[in-house]
């Protein structure tokens, strides 16, 4: 997919040029604020950038329907592309904000094999010899760094809107953008949610609220609103963004259930995250849930007592993977991805979107959902 390495290269130029754009302000405001600078261009180095490729190709889907022209390459879009190009920073501006409020709420100490945000700040407190204590000026410095991605993610996505030529595509992307905040927001609510009213909850209701979550913390935001909202940038209409929610849902679920085995088996010299992080951080994930259900009585009762103790050793997440894994709910993810990303390419096979994108679409469902980090 060399097109989509242009691509990746191009947003990643956007968010260098408009962080370098950002750095005299902060200076002018205090010297104090370079932490601000720094921590944002490495949370923002690299990356899969699948929202950025989701966004364009959305557009391109549209776009692209009456024409064979490479937009990367020349031709009478190019203005049209560069706001493209500039929402697919934005969106990726929102999702570094989403990591590092997420990292401060499940207490994790690492992000893309650095030390979360807010344990940097935290860093900065205990090298400083500082007044007060570290962990709360690491809270809340994170929580007031989050905020500021959140405002820059806003400003370039309000730059690439104003910029379209359609007020009525522009006014479209904008219901889109705001659509996908509003139900991340509510997502991460429901996920926190789980956490701490799992034990309240009957057990025949714990995998449909696991799936829940699944949908509106991560499905919808990382692969349908991108769709959507590059769809809109192009005029889409009603027809070319539902064939691309009925892409984008089951890919976006098979996705998340990617990241929750991960999240339990993955390598830690691939993810960036410790073995079993989701185990110590207590995730209420389908996989637990799938787990939870084929299980003897006294293999629940230990789960349940193991999971969410952040001083799990590694002899204790050696324990719970194999209990996962005994009780097939690791096969059952499995078989659960490879349906999902069927019923995702099916909904797009005779779509009405242009031939490329849909053959594109086609091969990033199989990398989002085969990836090892």
């Amino acid at each position: 997919m060399a097109e989509s390495t242009r691509l990746v290269d191009v947003v990643q130029d956007r968010i260098d040029t408009f962080l370098d754009g950002q750095r005299p302000h902060l200076a002018q405001i205090a010297s104090d604020l370079d932490p601000f600078a720094r921590f944002s261009a490495d949370l923002l180095q690299g990356g899969k950038r699948f929202r950025a490729l989701f966004c364009y190709w959305g557009w391109q889907s549209v776009a692209a329907i009456e024409s064979s022209f490479d937009p990367l390459a020349a031709g009478p879009d190019k203005a049209e592309l560069a706001s493209v190009m500039t929402a697919s920073a934005g969106l990726e501006f929102f999702h570094a904000a989403a990591l590092v409020h997420d990292d401060i709420m499940d207490n994790s100490d690492t992000r893309r094999g650095l030390p979360a945000a807010h344990r940097r700040f935290e860093g900065l407190h205990r090298d400083g010899a500082w007044l007060s204590d570290p962990e709360s000026f690491g809270t809340s410095a994170a929580l007031l760094f989050g905020d500021l991605l959140l405002s820059w993610s806003d400003e370039l996505v309000s730059e690439a809107f104003d910029s379209l030529p359609s007020r009525d595509a522009a006014r479209a992307a904008r219901r889109e953008f705001n659509r996908m905040r509003t139900e991340v927001t509510a997502g991460q609510y429901l996920d926190i949610l789980e956490e701490n009213a799992w034990g309240s909850v009957p057990d025949d209701q714990l995998l449909s609220r696991a799936q829940r979550v699944i949908v509106y913390k991560s499905a919808k935001y990382s692969v349908e609103a991108p769709l959507t909202i590059g769809a809109a940038m192009a005029g889409g209409q009603a027809a070319h963004l539902d064939s691309l929610r009925r892409f984008g849902l089951p890919l976006g679920i098979a996705y998340q259930l990617r990241d929750d085995l991960l999240g339990v088996f993955g390598d830690p010299s691939i993810t960036g995250k410790p073995a079993g992080d989701d185990l110590r951080e207590g995730k209420r994930t389908v996989l637990i849930a799938t787990a939870r259900a084929s299980l003897p009585g006294n293999a629940v009762r230990l789960l349940d007592e193991l999971l969410g103790d952040p001083e799990l050793d590694d002899d204790q997440i050696a324990i719970l993977q194999a209990t996962i894994r005994e009780s097939g709910a690791v096969d059952a993810l499995e078989e659960s991805i490879s349906d999902q990303v069927s019923r995702a390419k099916d909904a797009i096979e005779n779509a009405p979107l242009a031939k490329s994108a849909r053959s594109q679409l086609s091969q990033l469902a199989d990398t989002v959902t085969a990836r090892s980090a």
